[in-house]
């Protein structure tokens, strides 16, 4: 039931100084792992998470990882993670380009994604409160990662896949981890359509999906690590959309570190979609406060290849409140970025984090980022986790008889990168 008093009184319900709160109504409701909806409007909730009164000292003493920053999330202290060892992924600078730009390369978790970091703050969540299955839709990463987490938490992991829309190295990261493969004809959003329409019908399963605002809480550490590595905000965050949960748990992040007095700054965040993915950035483009929704998406970034995201709302304020904006790339522009992180920085990205690369590097031409300019690029997922779109790419493949002819080879290459 809503609380209509302020948010300390809420707050003061819950022993871990938590509250629940509308971002379409902003009524305020005392913390419950199972209310994932507004029962007001219905609308999307987010974790209100009291200044957990720590410094950064108290947590750089840690390990890196999620768990680093235990006291900002909302999972009861006497309660034991359900991890993987997520988090703690490498920044890694990507020189070249006229701005100072680094890669927070994410397909350093523990299956290849950033979901895990949502993932190990949702299961956790589950198992302590007694679900035995989980269950979510997905484009791929979420299946894989849900399917990793609930194995290692002992539950059982049901995914709602778009039957022949997800890549062939995530289904097989389901599929290893023993999750129950449930296809449906259509889009990734139909398959949404069919958890929300169970999520709160039935005690037998904890939905995991990003409209669970717990799950945002794991993926919100993002924004802690980035100014944990580089000791401050950088000037702008771009990330990858296609749910929207993500970029709106990032950019939370950075809100509350600000709020509760960690940081002094704020970063601009940049939303990156494909063009043939793109409710939001073609919303922005025409100034619409609404997605354009998309029947059938269509790009080879298939992690982003929603058309009706359910988190737009969040994502949309994430963006404004931020003062950033959206933009749309093409599926040519994302294959390039994808072989230009990999032969500049060394970084093997799946197309959906290239698209956020594409996308820097299009508002760096365009002169909407600012020359020397500090900006952190989410790279969401690694590369083998759509193996096919690597075949695809031309690369040198030569034939030798002895070793006479590798020498002449070794030679000419040799030459050549000298000049």
């Amino acid at each position: 039931m809503a609380l209509t008093t302020t948010l300390a009184e809420v707050m003061s319900f819950d022993g871990e100084g938590l509250a629940l709160r509308c971002v379409s109504c902003n009524s305020l409701y005392e913390f419950s792992p199972f209310l994932l909806r507004c029962p007001r409007c219905g609308g999307l909730l987010e974790v209100v998470v009291g200044d957990p009164g720590v410094s950064w000292s108290t947590w750089k003493a840690r390990n890196p990882g999620v768990w680093r920053y235990r006291e900002a999330l909302p999972v009861p202290q006497d309660i034991a993670p359900v991890s993987l060892g997520e988090g703690g992924t490498p920044i890694v600078e990507m020189e070249g380009l006229r701005a100072k730009v680094y890669i927070k390369f994410e397909g350093s978790n523990p299956t290849g994604s950033f979901k895990d970091r949502g993932m190990t703050v949702g299961v956790t969540m589950a198992k302590s409160v007694g679900a035995r299955v989980v269950v979510a839709a997905s484009t791929g990463n979420t299946a894989a990662s849900m399917a990793a987490y609930a194995a290692r938490a002992g539950l059982k992991a049901v995914v709602v896949l778009p039957r022949g829309g997800v890549a062939r190295g995530k289904l097989l990261q389901a599929m290893l981890h023993g999750a129950c493969i449930v296809e449906v004809e259509g889009s990734f959003d139909r398959a949404m359509d069919m958890v929300l329409g169970i999520a709160g019908s039935t005690a037998v399963a904890y939905p995991l999906n990003s409209f669970n605002p717990i799950r945002l809480e794991g993926q919100k550490t993002l924004a802690y690590e980035i100014v944990d590595s580089l000791g401050y905000v950088p000037d702008y965050v771009v990330v990858p959309v296609g749910n929207g949960g993500n970029i709106a748990a990032i950019w939370k992040g950075f809100r509350e570190l600000w709020e509760w007095g960690l940081t002094d700054e704020l970063p601009v965040m940049i939303g990156v979609q494909a063009e043939g993915a793109s409710p939001l950035a073609r919303a922005w483009s025409e100034g619409l406060q609404e997605p354009l929704w998309i029947d059938y998406p269509r790009t080879i970034a298939s992690a982003i290849r929603i058309g009706r995201p359910v988190n737009w709302p969040k994502a949309m304020a994430a963006v404004r409140d931020s003062g950033g904006l959206f933009v749309a790339v093409d599926d040519e522009a994302i294959m390039d970025a994808q072989k230009l992180v990999a032969r500049k920085a060394g970084l093997g990205v799946e197309p959906s984090s290239a698209a956020a690369v594409a996308g820097l590097l299009r508002l760096v031409e365009d002169g909407a980022i600012e020359p020397d300019s500090s900006v952190v690029v989410v790279a969401t997922g690694h590369a083998l986790k759509d193996p096919d779109v690597l075949q695809g790419m031309a690369s040198s493949h030569l034939r030798v008889s002895d070793a006479s002819e590798l020498e002449r080879i070794l030679e000419y290459i040799a030459t050549h990168a000298r000049g």
